[in-house]
């Protein structure tokens, strides 16, 4: 075998060796990428719920991982897994994206068989936009919640910089006096900490999860106080009277708004009862009614008109308080 032989074989062989290398450091590498994912999405979600176990250390298997983590990977996954642990329920990406579609399909299949085929896509979209709505329900109620626990959480951290200790002290144990969900937020604030991240930026990340202008207030005061120092303990005790005020305003601004807010969603039940009465009384009148160009177009016109009377309705109702 002559001398460029040999050497076409031991480059080939040590190519060889270095792809397979290069494989099995691949194959760790994704392998550890993945774990990592699922402790964040584990604490992620333990820290929502205060349960102190995620989906890989003790608590119930998560359902469609592998949809998950390729949602997660995206834009849309990061800010749809921010809105889930802001909810606090025990959902993820996937799960939530599967149960979403599951609802889509089904919806589509009783608007056909009940109303028309031309109702299927419709209530498909309706059920896509129900679910974004659930969730912003939810993180409402939760972020509610927390604002009428912020008066005692100023109240907490101001005794403890009072007392001398250190602002990340402080919210670990605000951490631990609170009940949920304050307590299971600034629980994750705490972790976050605890792994090398900047007071500013958990504390930004606890401002985006829950969006109010008391969070806001009382982020901006923390994040000031860290950065330049100042009397942050009568700061505290003055945002907590002024808190403690905003919350009785939005309690009476919410019981005058209550029948506005239940006209709105009066309004398109309404429409879908006349519908349900109409193909009851005639079988099959809105399948020969959206059998026509024209009268796709007038049921259209006519669902538009409901939309824009449940959004008109519900811009009345809301007041910024």
């Amino acid at each position: 075998m002559s001398d460029l032989s040999l050497l076409a074989l031991g480059l080939t062989l040590l190519a060889l060796t270095c792809g397979v290398a290069g494989l099995r450091l691949y194959g760790s590498g994704r392998a550890r990428q993945r774990e990592l994912l699922t402790r964040l999405a584990g604490a992620g979600s333990a820290a929502s719920e205060a349960a102190g176990a995620g989906s890989s250390g003790g608590g119930r298997r998560r359902r469609f991982d592998r949809l998950d983590r390729r949602l997660r990977g995206t834009d849309f996954g990061r800010r749809l897994r921010l809105k889930l642990q802001a909810t606090g329920l025990d959902l993820s990406v996937g799960e939530y994206a599967v149960y979403v579609l599951a609802g889509m399909a089904a919806l589509w299949l009783i608007a056909s068989v009940v109303l028309a085929p031309f109702f299927g896509p419709v209530f498909a979209l309706v059920a896509l936009w129900g679910g974004n709505v659930f969730l912003s329900w939810q993180r409402a109620k939760r972020t509610d919640r927390f604002i009428s626990q912020l008066p005692e959480l100023a109240r907490l951290i101001a005794n403890g910089t009072a007392a001398g200790l250190a602002m990340r002290t402080a919210l670990s144990m605000a951490a631990e006096e609170m009940d949920d969900p304050a307590g299971a937020e600034l629980t994750t604030v705490a972790n976050q900490l605890a792994v090398g991240r900047s007071l500013e930026e958990a504390l930004g990340e606890l401002d985006e999860r829950l969006p109010s202008r008391e969070l806001t207030v009382l982020v901006t005061t923390l994040i000031l106080a860290n950065r330049a120092g100042g009397t942050i303990v009568s700061s505290l005790r003055n945002l907590t009277n002024t808190l403690e005020e905003r919350k009785e305003t939005r309690r009476e601004v919410r019981t005058m708004l209550a029948e506005i807010n239940a006209t709105a969603v009066t309004i398109p039940l309404l429409g879908l009862g006349a519908l349900l009465m109409i193909n009851s009384m005639s079988p099959g009148a809105l399948s020969r009614v959206t059998g026509s160009p024209g009268g796709q177009i007038a049921m259209l016109v006519a669902l538009g008109l409901y939309v824009v009377g449940f959004v008109v309705v519900r811009r009345f109702g809301r007041v910024d308080v």
